[in-house]
């Protein structure tokens, strides 16, 4: 049995772009994400702290594709847990190209609930069940009326 590789990646940066959500011949949704991430280091010359732009590509498949590309837009914070692919193809040209791309596992927002352009209109059209509270002081106040005792 050959031995075992680690294949790994942690990242966190903002995407550049919106998601694009493509669907597979056999019908799966996969999205492509475009992350920028920002690397510090000091510059031997002058000393001074200087940023270095990275891009990446990353691909989503499934459930987590189409929530990514639902709930996501440009300028989104995100952390991205998934593992590196490399892939190779021929152009229409003839050449052959090739791509590294971040094959995500997980994806986190890290932004603010609110910032979600997905969530807040899915929160303006989705109905509540008419029982159902809909901020901790309503679960209070639903709870209080059910525990009072019924006049007589």
């Amino acid at each position: 049995m050959g031995q075992r590789n680690i294949n790994r990646v942690t990242l966190t940066g903002n995407l550049t772009a919106d998601p694009e959500l493509r669907f597979t011949p056999a019908g799966t949704p996969v999205c492509r994400l475009r992350v920028g991430s920002t690397t510090r280091r000091k510059d031997a010359t002058s000393g001074e702290w200087m940023d270095k732009p990275n891009y990446f590509d990353v691909i989503a498949w499934g459930t987590q594709a189409q929530d990514a590309e639902r709930f996501l837009a440009k300028g989104s914070p995100i952390a991205i847990d998934g593992r590196l692919q490399w892939r190779q193809w021929q152009a229409k040209d003839g050449s052959n190209q090739q791509a590294v791309e971040i094959v995500a596992e997980s994806i986190q927002y890290l932004g603010s609930l609110t910032a979600i352009p997905g969530l807040a209109a899915a929160a303006d059209t989705e109905p509540h069940a008419p029982n159902e509270p809909q901020a901790p002081n309503e679960l209070q106040a639903t709870q209080t009326a059910q525990e009072a005792p019924a006049a007589a």
